[in-house]
């Protein structure tokens, strides 16, 4: 079974920065794509980040000042995605999700898998 569990998020001040990780294991798709999205109450989740081999990806409302990056360990089919966020502002305050689709981010797909999310708050 696919397991994606986030953890790292907290509350925080503005300007401060924070780390988010998203232990992913058990899945085998050859192409992927992994992503954060991030919601609050009543508004749509919205896609901040995306990786895959052919590079990465960032909504214009988080360039410069997140960073998503991934370390993978192909033989324990193990990959631990993180989002670096720095100068955090109060708008950042969301449940942040990881997941991941058995495609090319660049190609349509639907998000296969989704993790438990992690709360940030910022103040």
């Amino acid at each position: 079974d696919v397991q994606l569990v986030e953890s790292g998020g907290g509350s925080v001040q503005a300007g401060g920065s924070l780390r988010l990780s998203c232990a992913a294991s058990g899945y085998t798709y050859n192409r992927n794509c992994m992503a954060w999205f991030r919601q609050t109450p009543g508004k749509e989740r919205e896609e901040v980040a995306t990786i895959d081999d052919g590079g990465k990806n960032y909504a214009d409302s988080v360039k410069g000042r997140f960073t998503i990056s991934i370390s993978k360990d192909n033989r324990a089919r193990k990959n631990i995605l993180y989002l670096q966020i720095d100068s955090l502002k109060l708008d950042d305050t969301a449940m942040y999700y990881c997941a991941v689709k058995s495609t090319y981010c660049a190609l349509f797909g639907a998000w296969n898998d989704w993790g438990q999310g992690t709360q940030v708050t910022v103040s």
